[in-house]
């Protein structure tokens, strides 16, 4: 059964809630669905023996007292032709009882009953002729009901007629919607509200559609059976995160979790990303036949309670991808949980343990009262700037942060020493290194005369005269990037009370891409208004020897000595090339650029897929909209500094050709 396809989306800088169409709002799937399909084990050889048993199993297992309440026999269960009244069947070989009965079986186990079907004139190919829904849908949807389903999942396979109906067909002429929406008023004519699972492959981005049609959407291919389909399946899920909502949920697919396949950090890191970015959580392996049972380490997996509570909670918003170290092996995803809560994940993606370091403003903390580390069983009291722990080889640091204070928020109790006149702050974080950052120092009291400050940080000293009646003020300060500067404020005079500091980035200057000279078969494409934001073009055909430049002036010091330094830039880029065949083997969704300062180690950062339009027939088909991330380059030097955007990478490298490059903010 082919789920096949990768057709991306994003929903990044340029499109806001207002452009989402209405969702499908009947009161089903206020949360990601929870429970268990057939298709990631069995395949589309289900029977009756198997439904039941893993059915049991939920129960047994106490899995669906945690929510995995439904029951999903996918592909594999009906025949090829129609009973002579035009109706559905199952295959009465390996359902003996009939679909009705089984039905019975899992509502009389407290569970639900969900079946598979096609929008096509047949289902996926299984070797064995199976038929579709396609001119069908309103006799089926009275078919399903007379079962008293709960759930539909439906394919697209055998739907494109101009084609001659092929089992897939990635690049169809007209939009699989309007088939969509025929099952979906098909089914709300019967009465009953079911969980409309829509599954065309992302073919045209379905969540700009699919929301108001159903309450699921795939966003891209099937999972495969290995390790390397987590990361193809994530870069897929970035353009879409901003989607998630109540009612309405991204599908990454069903899990592996359980199949033997994956170790058991795997199988933590898959489940952990599942939860929170919202997807519905769809146990894909064998829970109990005659000859399988589910591993005692795969169930306490599955059965964990905070990352269940985390994909189940009630603000319904899916964690986004934040920074990516690609040269290093790991990346940073966090949202936003109810209570004021905050969820991050730290993924290693390397092969070998190693303590991994989460720098907190990275996810717009500052500090945390309590951090519960999921997976090491562990809670740590008053966090401060950085949390570090080791992580297993492809695991993941799994975190929840609660009674936070916001990024560059410092107050003295909890970051400061107090020594009579000087007070020290400590674990002081910038992402970038330059003498423009700003702080403001918050008072307690307001004083009776003038007050002179001197601060000091790593690198300078500066003199801050205070009026009386200032309950505020800043000055510009120099910080080195990362989380373990200090700063130490004297005062004389009349001593204020310090109350807390805060620290401000310095703003920086953008470079677009049309301020860049080209190299090689670099080319400089323009964009319809509104699209390759902010600039409104790009630079495309970059490759190992085919480059940008530009030349930036900067500062990483007072100006003295051969100093060079770390930068923390945000680079704006374009990505759409969406694994469809090449997802089966080493298609991962990803694109490389690399950046170089004044010769330098070129910095690798191999990015998602940004594409928010169908890549079939929206503006540019998906290559024009734009995302950001940041990485930190160093090399920087005080004055002019050569620039080069690129793509140096070594080894095997699937694709010749970098992301499209729109421009870069430099905070500086």
């Amino acid at each position: 059964m082919l789920y096949i396809l990768a057709l991306l989306v994003s929903f990044s800088l340029c499109i806001n809630a207002t452009a989402l169409r209405p969702r499908l709002n009947d009161g089903v799937a206020t949360t990601p669905p929870m429970g268990w399909s057939s298709y990631n084990h069995y395949s589309c050889s289900p029977n009756e023996a198997i439904i039941r048993s893993n059915a049991k199993a939920l129960v047994d297992l106490g899995l669906d007292a945690l929510g995995y309440r439904y029951v999903g026999i996918d592909c594999g269960w009906t025949v090829a032709h129609r009973l002579s009244n035009g109706s559905l069947t199952w295959n009465e070989t390996l359902f003996p009882s009939g679909f009705p009965a089984l039905g019975e079986y899992i509502h009389d186990l407290g569970l639900l009953f969900g079946v598979y079907e096609d929008a096509g004139i047949n289902t996926c190919d299984t070797g064995i002729e199976q038929a579709g829904s396609l001119f069908h849908e309103q006799q089926d949807a009275a078919t399903f009901m007379s079962w008293n389903i709960d759930a539909l999942k439906y394919d697209n396979c055998y739907s494109q007629e101009d084609t001659g109906y092929p089992n897939v067909e990635y690049t169809p002429s007209t939009s699989p919607r309007p088939r969509y929406a025929n099952m979906t008023n098909a089914l709300a004519a019967q009465g009953k509200k079911v969980l409309f699972q829509i599954c065309e492959w992302g073919v045209d981005f379905p969540a700009l559609w699919a929301p108001e049609l159903g309450h699921t959407w795939r966003i891209g291919n099937d999972i495969i059976p290995a390790w390397r389909a987590i990361f193809r399946t994530l870069n897929q899920a970035v353009p879409q995160t901003k989607f998630a909502a109540p009612g309405q949920w991204p599908d990454l697919d069903m899990m592996e979790v359980g199949n033997e396949i994956l170790t058991t950090p795997e199988e933590q890191t898959h489940f952990s990303l599942w939860a929170i970015l919202k997807s519905p959580l769809v146990i894909g392996g064998a829970l109990k036949d005659e000859r399988t049972a589910i591993s005692d380490a795969s169930l306490s997996i599955l059965s964990n309670k905070d990352v269940i509570a985390f994909n189940q909670d009630s603000l319904g918003q899916s964690a986004s991808l934040r920074r990516r170290w690609s040269d290093q092996g790991y990346e940073v995803w966090s949202g936003p949980l109810s209570g004021d809560r905050t969820v991050a994940a730290v993924i290693n993606w390397a092969g070998e343990a190693r303590e991994l370091t989460l720098n907190l403003p990275d996810i717009g903390l500052q500090s945390a009262a309590t951090v519960k580390n999921i997976w090491r069983k562990k809670t740590s009291s008053n966090t401060k700037t950085a949390y570090t722990a080791s992580v297993e080889p492809h695991g993941v640091m799994l975190l929840e942060f609660q009674n936070t204070a916001p990024a560059g928020t410092y107050s003295s109790g909890k970051f400061a020493t107090v020594n009579g006149n000087r007070t020290t702050f400590h674990s002081v974080y910038a992402n970038t290194t330059s003498p423009n950052h700003t702080i403001t120092i918050e008072f307690s009291a307001t004083a009776t005369s003038n007050t002179t400050l001197l601060l000091q940080s790593s690198s300078e000293r500066v003199s801050l005269p205070v009026p009386i009646s200032a309950q505020s003020i800043s000055t510009r300060i120099s910080l080195t990037a990362g989380s373990s500067n200090k700063i130490i404020i004297w005062s004389s005079g009349s001593t204020k009370s310090i109350k807390s500091i805060r620290i401000s980035a310095p703003s920086g200057r953008y470079y677009p891409c049309t301020s860049f000279t080209l190299g090689g078969s670099t080319k400089l494409e323009g964009c319809d208004t509104g699209f390759c934001t902010p600039v409104g073009s790009k630079i495309g055909y970059i490759t190992a020897d085919s480059t940008a430049q530009v030349t930036i002036p900067a500062t990483v010091g007072d100006g003295s000595g051969n100093i060079t330094a770390a930068k923390y830039l945000e680079i704006d880029y374009i990505n759409n090339d969406i694994a469809l065949a090449t997802s089966w083997d080493w298609g991962s969704s990803s694109r490389n650029l690399t950046i170089s300062v004044n010769g330098g180690d070129a910095v690798r950062l191999e990015v998602p897929l940004t594409g928010r339009h169908s890549e079939l027939f929206g503006p540019a088909k998906g290559w024009w909209d734009s995302s950001r991330l940041g990485v930190l380059v160093d090399g920087w030097k005080n004055g002019p500094n050569d620039v080069v955007i690129g793509n140096e990478v070594s080894g095997d490298v699937f694709q010749t050709y970098g992301a499209d490059f729109v421009g870069l903010h430099v905070y500086d």
